[in-house]
């Protein structure tokens, strides 16, 4: 016998019935759980090999999408072209080239089959407070992205909460998508703080299933991983213990 509710008793069948319907509902949870990942192929080292390989990941978990850098948007397209996922590009090298490179490699990403484009804002711009060109700077790449997703990157580890702040209201006034920021609860908290309800915040860094879980609670959409089969793992194994 099994306690369904207070005061009622469930006889073995319905507990059966119970039970596997609580499993289903987790394993709903877990996929979407998964859904929300984007796979990470945009390293410098990213060869053909690697790139199949997160492409195939991204389709076996049927993930977001795979984040690449602009010289491997056509070849994820080949790869992803069954599967699905979208393709997403991340522009702007270091975050200092000038604004109309930026835009340029969002018009060719796009063109090639992007469907997002995630822009490096002027790392210099950001540190030395510079919110008027940070704020052109993502409306100009706005405007090439058109109908695609513009998410700004505050991923680099040197940037600390204020600078994320400057970024996420740069993002905002740009009419940005999304933000990405590194994996930590304290920055997830900040962006969203910063954004309210006008723009997602999407977190990169992702090392495992309970990183993700806390993060996820803080507020993140979407978190970037190269880490996708092993979170895959650990949220199977964390269903099948219970």
């Amino acid at each position: 016998m099994e306690k369904a509710e207070e005061g009622k008793v469930l006889s073995a069948a319905e507990a059966a019935e119970f039970n596997e319907f609580r499993r289903a509902r987790r394993e709903t949870e877990l996929l979407f759980t998964l859904s929300r990942l984007v796979i990470d192929a945009s390293r410098r080292e990213t060869d053909e090999a690697a790139l199949r390989r997160a492409c195939e990941e991204a389709g076996k978990f049927n993930a977001s999408g795979v984040l690449v850098s602009p010289i491997n948007v056509v070849a994820a397209r080949r790869q992803l072209k069954r599967s699905g996922q979208r393709i997403c590009c991340l522009v702007g090298g270091t975050g200092e080239s000038l604004m109309i490179i930026k835009k340029q490699e969002a018009k060719r990403a796009l063109r090639q089959g992007a469907k997002e484009v995630r822009l490096v804002l002027c790392y210099s711009k950001l540190t030395g407070g510079g919110y008027s060109y940070l704020k052109r700077e993502v409306r100009r790449v706005r405007r090439c992205a058109k109908k695609g997703t513009l998410v700004v990157s505050l991923e680099d580890h040197s940037l600390g909460e204020e600078e994320i702040a400057l970024g996420v209201r740069a993002a905002v006034a740009g009419r940005a998508d999304a933000v990405c920021v590194r994996g930590e609860t304290a920055l997830v908290l900040r962006a969203v703080k910063e954004g309210g309800s006008k723009l997602g915040v999407e977190v990169s860094g992702v090392e495992n299933a309970e990183q993700l879980r806390l993060l996820v609670k803080a507020g993140a959409v979407r978190a970037t991983t190269g880490k996708g089969e092993q979170i895959a793992e650990e949220l199977y194994a964390a269903l099948d213990s219970r």
